[in-house]
């Protein structure tokens, strides 16, 4: 049974494997995002693009090659599975694999993110998403550990930071942030120090 988390709610993985009986450890994980789009009248698709922000003790990035999306997909310990441009069907929208072992040590958090493509010129923001969820699995044996269900809080936003992993004393743990952004990915790029000049 997964652990269900409300937005603010940390946990560490560590526990959740042991609670889910995961022996010897958790090491690679499956992050996997999703969402549903409310009916409405813009005629244009939504195209939602999740991401992985790669964070040093500063809170930005070390370099561009930390800022892992769908035309970077490969990162240190981090690889992102492809775009999913209208998530249609069920279960999760786009994925990102994350092998806890191979994250550099300098590197204290991860930030998960959604953002709306082109937002602004089709008129669209997170009020009109809905169903929005962000869950860690065991990629080892398929286990669905924590899961974070976003709720309908947001209006106008553009782009959200839906969850952070996060080192604490050698402990990987995981927090439920839900914090959204208007200016959609220049504004989250911005925020965590990537150039995208």
């Amino acid at each position: 049974m997964a652990v269900s988390l409300s937005k603010g709610g940390k946990v560490s993985l560590a526990k959740v494997a042991a609670d889910a009986g995961i022996s010897g450890g958790l090491t690679k994980i499956m992050v996997g995002l999703g969402w549903d789009v409310n009916r409405y009248d813009g005629g244009a698709d939504f195209d939602l693009d999740a991401a992985a922000f790669m964070l040093a003790g500063t809170g930005k990035v070390r370099s561009s090659d930390d800022f892992i999306f769908y035309n970077q997909k490969v990162g240190p310990g981090v690889e992102h599975m492809g775009d999913n441009r209208t998530g249609e069907g069920e279960g999760d929208d786009e994925v990102i694999n994350v092998d806890l072992n191979a994250i550099p040590a300098d590197i204290e958090r991860i930030s998960f993110t959604v953002t709306i493509d082109q937002a602004d010129t089709r008129n669209q923001n997170f009020g009109m998403v809905e169903n929005s969820y962000i869950r860690v699995v065991d990629a080892a044996s398929g286990t669905e550990l924590i899961r974070y269900d976003l709720g309908e809080d947001f209006s106008v936003e553009t782009a959200v930071v839906v969850a952070d992993l996060y080192r604490h004393n050698g402990e990987w743990k995981f927090n439920a942030i839900g914090s959204g952004f208007s200016g959609g990915l220049a504004a989250l790029c911005a925020n965590f120090g990537v150039d995208i000049g």
